[in-house]
């Protein structure tokens, strides 16, 4: 069949989230598309305010920088296990970020897939975007919900176990980066609320937590027997990361993206009690219980409960209560995170280079969250 085209692909939408058009219509930003870090999309051009905070986060950067040609090529070729077009990554990478309301992602991803030929029109291919954008919004928005129907739907259209875990990463991966350019907004004292995103996050119940220590795997992990070189060389870096040891076989199907997430996690040092407590609290709202109970510090038992509580705790603590508040507002809604979101932390004597760290974690905890939920029954 023909592919279509139609003009909902462009903006910030496809032709499942908006109606036809006679004409094709360009992107609001085309020159998005060509921005030559794909990472920061342009917020680098600020260096001069921001020199030392680059400088001494360049290798993590880089790390993120290596992230988004690895997940988004300029051409990919499907094959019989790996059934994701260009076309598919882009239209999950851009519905992540319209959840997110970060405008600056919207732009490049839209931009990116405006001039790329959907889809045919059978009935087949668009229950299958559809399943694809569904659960990506879901992952993105609210990863408690995710189960193993969810993962099934996605079986149901096609979708391969390698696809599904290069899909859960590119969700993981652009939950990230939205929190990492939103924290980057914040911190130049850039406008926010550019484009509302959705609604607000709702924070997962606290019976995400009170489930059996158990649990199982929803996709069947790669044997060895089975794996290539490559992926034998991926799983071998991931096992410096025994936080994360569970999943490595699962996430080993797209050695590509294991590696470059694996590098990226190693980059990190040794995490502070402000970046644990963060990182717990990022966990709290997502709903993610295996990285939940790795936390033992402050305030677990009212975290537990739920973050108000936390909250209340925490009050006559002003750098724990400033931290829980900032970690809530980047995990459940990063559009809205101002310059204003910063201000307790900094009266506190954290220095730039230390909220940037902040940063960081909170952003790498909802893409390590939303990998859990999306592909162990707890």
């Amino acid at each position: 069949m023909e592919p279509r085209r139609y003009s909902g692909n462009s903006h910030w939408y496809h032709e499942t989230q908006a109606s036809a058009r006679a004409e094709q219509t360009p992107p609001l930003y085309p020159e998005a598309a060509d921005i030559e870090d794909r990472f920061l999309l342009g917020l680098q051009q600020n260096e001069s305010i921001l020199t030392p905070l680059f400088h001494t986060f360049r290798p993590v950067l880089r790390a993120g920088q290596a992230l988004s040609p690895l997940l988004f090529p300029d051409s990919v070729t499907p094959t019989l296990t790996h059934t994701l077009t260009l076309y598919d990554r882009l239209a999950i990478a851009l519905t992540v970020a319209q959840v997110t309301g970060i405008q600056r992602l919207c732009n490049h991803y839209a931009a990116r897939l405006n001039p790329l030929p959907g889809p045919d029109s059978s009935r087949e291919s668009n229950n299958r975007l559809t399943q694809l954008t569904q659960y990506a919004r879901q992952l993105a928005s609210q990863p408690a919900v995710i189960d193993a129907a969810a993962l099934r739907r996605l079986d149901e259209v096609g979708l391969t176990t390698p696809d599904i875990i290069s899909l859960s990463q590119i969700i993981g991966f652009v939950s990230y980066q939205a929190r990492v350019v939103a924290g980057l907004q914040a911190l130049l004292g850039l406008p926010v609320r550019w484009l509302p995103g959705l609604n607000e996050s709702i924070d997962a119940s606290a019976h995400c937590f009170s489930t059996a220590a158990e649990y199982r795997f929803r996709l069947p992990p790669l044997e060895r027997r089975y794996a290539s070189e490559q992926q034998l060389a991926a799983i071998e870096a991931a096992q410096a990361l025994p936080e994360f040891i569970s999943i490595v076989w699962l996430l080993a199907y797209d050695a590509h993206a294991l590696h470059a997430w694996s590098n990226l996690q190693s980059l990190q040092p040794l995490a502070t009690a402000e970046e644990t407590l963060a990182q717990a609290v990022a966990a709290r709202i997502n709903g993610s219980p295996l990285c939940f109970k790795r936390y033992h510090g402050r305030f677990v038992a009212e975290l537990h409960s739920g973050i108000d509580d936390a909250l209340t705790a925490s009050r006559r603590e002003p750098l724990n209560h400033a931290v829980i508040q900032f970690a809530a507002q980047l995990t459940r809604a990063p559009d809205r995170l101002s310059a204003a979101h910063l201000q307790p932390l900094l009266a506190q004597g954290i220095t730039h280079q230390q909220l940037f760290s902040l940063i960081q974690r909170v952003a790498l905890a909802d893409w390590n969250n939303r990998l859990l939920q999306a592909l162990i029954e707890h």
